[in-house]
């Protein structure tokens, strides 16, 4: 029988993965390995909420600061990685955890991805021409009617990541979310899902705050000091993207805040809406940490 854990902790922006995750570390000992597409990255730290140098410190994190924002990272590369730090910790140690909010990386790494075939280079240079002529809109709007799964999980206005699905679209006949997974790997450790979840107006309230406080810490700055890299994926994204548009004179640093706020909130529910469908996740609300080892420990200790 498998005596090898991996203990994952899903949830919605702002929800409090982070506390939980750094109390079940100390409690079972473990090692963290961090699903976030974005904390990877060294250069951004204010806008992507980031664990506090006394969490890192406490528990050892994997996949925090450890790329460039000019580096290629995908889901691909954290599966890969992922389960090469799997084995290693699995060599001494029985228990491992895995958290946060990137439903892409969390599934890769769980369950495997398809292989996805390889389409005509001409259809994503046809798509990105299409896009400099018209914008995103229309093809979120096609990506919507090829893949309505895969629309809903993403911001919509985020361009490399709608035209690599509609590509795959076209090019394969089939929706992209079919590749992106499907329990075709056979993993070497039990999974363990743990959800969090609130109430939505204390999750709204909490992700209002939470956008403050970045803004308070310097996130417009820090958005100022990577303007370079804004065509990147890591920045086409809710709470970098909103403050482009400030910057190229869109609209008013007013309306900024208020974007980013209603992005955020329209982010966590499709967080939601990807985690909801795995019915093998166990929600609870973040404070009802004894409640979760209750769960954990005789799941692990079988």
């Amino acid at each position: 029988m498998n005596k090898k854990h991996l203990i994952v902790v899903v949830g919605s922006t702002a929800v409090g993965k982070t506390a939980l995750t750094v109390q079940l570390a100390k409690h079972f000992g473990a090692k963290v390995l961090n699903a976030d597409s974005r904390q990877v990255f060294k250069e951004i730290s204010v806008g992507t909420a980031k664990p506090s140098d006394k969490e890192l410190e406490n528990v050892p994190h994997y996949f925090i600061d450890d790329r460039s924002i000019k580096d290629e990272f995908s889901a691909g590369h954290f599966e890969k990685e992922g389960l090469a730090i799997l084995d290693t910790i699995f060599e001494k140690e029985d228990i491992a955890i895995l958290s946060g909010g990137s439903g892409l990386y969390i599934d890769a790494l769980c369950f495997g991805f398809s292989d996805i075939p390889k389409v005509d280079d001409s259809i994503r240079k046809a798509l990105k021409e299409r896009e400099r002529e018209e914008g995103v809109k229309p093809l979120y709007a096609d990506l919507q009617k090829l893949d309505p799964d895969y629309a809903k999980s993403i911001n919509p206005e985020n361009q490399q990541r709608v035209i690599r699905a509609l590509e795959i679209c076209i090019g394969t006949g089939k929706p992209f979310s079919s590749f992106r997974t499907g329990g075709q790997e056979q993993r070497i450790f039990n999974l363990h899902f743990i959800g969090l979840e609130l109430p939505r107006q204390v999750l709204y309230n909490r992700i209002n705050a939470r956008m403050d406080e970045m803004i308070a810490n310097g996130l417009f700055e820090e958005a100022k000091l990577n303007e370079k890299y804004k065509h990147t994926n890591a920045l086409q994204t809710v709470g970098y993207s909103e403050i482009f548009g400030y910057f190229e004179g869109k609209y008013d640093k007013e309306e900024a805040i208020r974007l980013l706020k209603r992005n955020s909130r329209r982010y966590a529910k499709r967080q939601m809406t990807w985690f909801k469908k795995n019915k093998m996740v166990k929600w609870f609300e973040p404070t009802q940490i004894n409640e979760i080892i209750d769960y954990l420990i005789p799941r692990i200790s079988n």
